[in-house]
């Protein structure tokens, strides 16, 4: 089984007679996107969702030592040949954070806590739970081994090797490796900032009062918690009237940032002046992409030859925002922001019920998953309109039904692509 839109060809043509393939778009843009060169360096607690900009090598061993995994009695493997019952007489303790100078001769050991420096004379950890005590003395059970629970020194990492590499986005892990490393400020790519803002005269701003006719503005929001997630700067523009006044001057605002998104105005009808006003501030391509939901799409840049921004049209429909984004934007920001980028996961699940799908669109169905005795399940969240916004906060995933495929029956097996993490 393969993942939908996995063997696609790059276009050759930004602007086809006919709708592009979701593939296609990706390709597209993916060739346009050029990452931005300027970094800066940032003390750790400021490095969370940065982006690396160079690959960070172990200054050190981690672990520096030979340790204990766990805690319990340190001793030398070799007396595990003996006949048992073994007895070894505990001569010492050994603390994290504490140097045991002393050499643990054989015959005996010492109490050892999880962390500790293992002494001279020890490679062999046996958890305190499993020995007897008695008078000064162990008893060690049978079915032990020379080595066991002892973290080797350099066993995750050594001294001079990569770990991590320029590109990868910083998360708490990250955070906590180069904490491990001593490492107290990194070279990271500069954040990228990306403008937004929605059109349309029916749309009113969270506050205003709605007349008749006008609906509140959701498409700012939603796209404001997918870029948070995405550790951009944020600049929002607000909501533009339909006048080309207007527009021409929030898109030359927003042409100082990085990177701009609108949403509506792009599909056909709507866009005459739209288009017109692309043209003269820069070089922006309409597209009809195979997908739903989401067909209309324009993509280019805006600005002047000193400047200019990546543009990001995108439909007006709320949910037709949403799976665009992921669809086209989230990556490109990635990679204009200098990360090394990765397809999102999908799951590979069962589904409960029909979905209707045409072949020749890519489709992106609203659903939740859920883990059953026998593997990944979903189902359907009900109406797949491209308005129906609460459909998304239903769902936990969005079914990815290729472009050749056709209707899904129950009981087959369907790509989702997880919303954890995402939305």
């Amino acid at each position: 089984m393969k993942p939908p839109n996995s063997d696609a060809n790059a276009v050759s043509d930004a602007r086809p007679a006919q709708a592009l393939s979701v593939a296609d778009a990706q390709n597209s843009i993916a060739r346009a996107i050029k990452p931005i060169t300027a970094t800066e360096r940032v003390g750790l607690m400021r490095a969370l969702e940065r982006v690396l900009a160079e690959t960070v090598i172990c200054p050190i061993d981690v672990p520096a030592h030979d340790n204990a995994a766990m805690d319990g009695y340190a001793f030398s493997g070799a007396a595990l040949t003996a006949t048992p019952p073994i007895r070894l007489r505990v001569s010492g303790l050994a603390l994290a954070g504490h140097a045991h100078e002393t050499l643990v001769a054989p015959g005996t050991c010492v109490r050892i806590m999880t962390g500790a420096v293992m002494p001279r004379g020890c490679d062999t950890v046996i958890p305190q739970e499993q020995v007897k005590v008695d008078h000064g003395e162990i008893e060690i059970p049978s079915g032990q081994f020379a080595g066991q629970h002892r973290r080797l020194r350099g066993e995750d990492l050594r001294r001079g090797e990569p770990a991590i590499s320029g590109g990868t986005r910083l998360g708490p892990a990250e955070l906590g490796l180069l904490a491990s490393l001593g490492v107290a400020d990194v070279t990271v790519r500069r954040r990228i900032r990306v403008a937004f803002f929605s059109t349309g005269d029916e749309l009113r701003s969270l506050g205003q009062p709605l007349e008749e006719g006008c609906v509140y503005d959701s498409n700012r929001y939603t796209l404001f918690g997918m870029l948070s997630r995405l550790g951009v700067e944020i600049i929002d523009l607000g909501v533009v009237r339909d006048q080309p006044e207007a527009l021409r001057e929030a898109i030359r605002s927003a042409s100082e940032a990085d990177a701009m998104i609108t949403t509506g105005g792009v599909s056909v009808g709507e866009a005459d002046y739209t288009r017109d006003i692309l043209g003269e501030l820069g070089d922006v391509a309409f597209w009809r992409i195979a997908m739903k939901p989401g067909r209309p799409m324009a993509f280019g840049h805006i600005g002047t030859p000193s400047h200019s921004a990546y543009f990001f049209g995108l439909p007006g429909n709320p949910v037709a925002v949403m799976v665009t984004f992921y669809a086209f934007v989230r990556d490109a920001l990635a990679r204009l922001a200098g990360a090394t980028t990765d397809p999102l996961p999908m799951i590979s699940a069962r589904s409960d019920g029909p979905f209707r799908k045409a072949p020749g669109r890519t489709e992106y169905q609203r659903a939740f998953a859920y883990l059953a005795a026998d593997g990944w399940h979903v189902r359907s969240t009900g109406a797949q309109g491209s308005g129906i916004l609460s459909s998304m906060s239903q769902a936990n995933c969005l079914i990815v039904l290729a472009h050749d495929s056709g209707a899904v029956a129950a009981g087959d097996t369907v790509f989702a692509l997880p919303f954890y993490g995402l939305v």
